[in-house]
């Protein structure tokens, strides 16, 4: 019997030659990552255990982007607590405001996260990574800890759901809608504790932009990981940046999948998310007409420079209708450098956005565009559960940056056709 990609991964990370769904093992890893949010906790945990040093200064990573730039007294001193520790380790990989993004769209963008990698992160879409053909996580806080002390983990091998998707995208239907469209089929926990294999001729053609998107979103399912095959798209995403080398898998033909699901794409339109689950999805023909106060571009999952120019080209020459506020969210400073050299900015501020420093601010109701009681949002970002975004009597609709955009200047949710 042969392995799948995710299997053959984390057997390369042992002393094994082959490894079964299902098996209790302890893999190496390659990349610790924390944030602000979860990371003082580990380094907590970290002291407890009486630790003295990372097991590598250079792979354990720490970014303050969840309430920087600080947002009150309580998120700066979660922030100092990070860059304690990074200077008191050594660490090479801290980010601080400035020249930090969010942190998903950060690490493959500065070639620090490769295929093949075992990768764990306190934050649960640490999964992003698996777009590049990784083993990618996210962990709780002391499992943090103690792979900052390690270098190793616990892991239980997830069986694999094996997801291929034919024909070709409709006007308008990104990444996001592909997840969406796929999270909304098999609901929230259709995944659990599964791998979600992408493949087929369309992911074949789909950008790394877009990869990254619906790797990031498999933990909507409760996936533990989501993974594509490295192809010529990821090879020419790595190929300049890459800081060490690294190794391609892929999957034996006769790899076993608990489930295989397919799709074809034609059929697939724009799709947004209905509160309060990422599954509650309906075609933007079924949407009705939804009012809005606020739209939000940005995020881990579509900060993206791609994302921004998708926004960019329904924005231009329009407006963001009266009483909505719509705030754009670059992912990392070189998207941000990268848009304003474009003229991307021009056209946002013309829009009247808000044009923001990266944060994962709103996404998690942090701040930069926390919801009053009765408000509505339409956001590019992961998560719309109750109370997501701020008030808990507020709403969150998910949906791509051309839906997200479109429906700023419409005041309502509506789609980038019926602004011709």
């Amino acid at each position: 019997m042969g392995m799948t990609i995710t299997q053959k991964i984390l057997a390369d990370h042992t002393d094994l030659k082959f490894v079964r769904p299902g098996q209790l093992l302890n893999a190496r890893v390659d990349i610790v990552l924390g944030n602000d949010i979860t990371a003082p906790i580990a380094i907590e945990q970290f002291k407890k255990a009486n630790a003295k040093t990372v097991f590598d200064k250079q792979r354990v990573i720490m970014i303050p982007d969840h309430f920087a730039p600080n947002k009150d007294i309580k998120s700066a001193e979660q922030c100092r607590i990070l860059e304690n520790f990074a200077k008191q380790q050594k660490l090479t990989n801290y980010f601080e405001v400035g020249e930090m993004g969010i942190e998903h769209a950060l690490l493959p963008e500065q070639g620090l996260v490769l295929p093949g990698d075992v990768i764990v992160g306190g934050d649960s879409h640490t999964c992003t990574y698996g777009a590049l053909g990784a083993f990618s996580t996210g962990v709780g806080s002391t499992d943090v800890a103690a792979a900052m002390i390690t270098g190793e983990l616990w892991f239980k091998v997830p069986e694999t759901i094996k997801f291929i998707y034919c024909g070709n995208l409709n006007p308008w239907v990104t990444g996001k809608d592909l997840i969406l469209y796929t999270i909304g089929d098999i609901g929230v926990d259709g995944a659990l504790y599964k791998a979600m294999e992408f493949t087929g001729e369309t992911i074949d053609s789909l950008p790394m932009s877009g990869r990254l998107t619906m790797a990031n979103m498999a933990i909507e399912a409760g996936a533990k990981n989501g993974i594509f095959i490295p192809d010529e798209t990821t090879e020419k995403f790595i190929k300049s940046i890459a800081k060490r080398s690294y190794k391609y898998y892929k999957s034996d033909a006769n790899a076993s999948y608990s489930d295989i699901k397919e799709y074809d794409v034609s059929r697939i339109e724009p799709q947004v998310a209905f509160p309060s689950l990422p599954s509650n999805t309906k075609s933007i023909n079924d949407v009705g007409h939804v009012k809005i106060d606020q739209s939000v571009i940005g995020s881990c999952t579509n900060g993206r420079l791609d994302d921004l120019r998708l926004a960019a080209k329904v924005l231009d020459g329009k407006k963001a209708a009266p009483y909505v506020r719509l705030i754009i969210i670059p992912a990392t400073q070189q998207i941000y450098r990268q848009a304003m050299r474009e003229g991307l900015f021009e056209i946002f501020l013309d829009a009247k956005a808000v044009i923001s420093t990266p944060t994962c601010g709103p996404c998690l109701g942090g701040y930069m565009g926390v919801l009053a009681s009765g408000e509505r949002a339409i956001a590019t970002t992961n998560r719309n559960f109750t109370g997501r975004m701020g008030h808990p009597k507020s709403e969150v609709y998910l949906a791509n940056p051309a839906i997200a955009a479109a429906s700023a200047v419409l005041g309502r949710i509506g789609s980038p056709e019926e602004l011709d």
